[in-house]
């Protein structure tokens, strides 16, 4: 397991952080995932409300699910000591093949150890075509090569 970056954050390992995030969440491995937070991690998402990890392992499960063919770019807005904002975007269908950009800002604050001990996500869906789509790569991490957020003009 790759080395723990722990609070009070640098600009390097701000967006190291923000980068590990995005390549947890493109894995689409709901356990995986949730070994970023802490055992008692707080979240809000859109109009849910989670608390620890096995709700997050839940929720993750759901998610993924219904959001087929999920890619996923987040890119750091902000930092300060424990603290992270990051906005992001990602793609996906639903089982009835309409394709999904949704949008999204994130408030991260991490615990001593680096573990993400609350999450805080606003997020807006959009519906697009399929020719609209701009994330493209193979389920996983997004390729290095691969333009960012702020790169594609979102």
């Amino acid at each position: 397991m790759p080395q723990t970056l722990k609070p009070p954050f640098t600009l390097d390992s701000a967006r190291l952080k923000v980068r590990r995030a995005e390549d947890g969440w493109n894995s689409r491995n709901p356990g995986q995932v949730a070994l970023a937070y802490s055992p008692d991690s707080v979240w809000r998402n859109r109009s849910q409300f989670l608390q620890g990890r096995e709700a997050i392992i839940a929720f993750l499960t759901r998610k993924w699910e219904g959001e087929r063919d999920y890619r996923l770019i987040k890119e750091l807005f902000a930092f300060q000591g424990a603290r992270i904002a990051v906005r992001f975007a990602y793609e996906w269908h639903d089982q009835t093949g309409q394709w999904f950009r949704s949008y999204g800002n994130e408030n991260w604050i991490f615990d001593g150890q680096g573990l993400m001990c609350c999450r805080m996500a606003s997020i807006n869906d959009l519906a697009i075509e399929k020719a609209d789509r701009l994330f493209h790569w193979p389920q996983g991490a997004r390729p290095d090569d691969h333009p960012g957020l702020s790169d594609l003009g979102l």
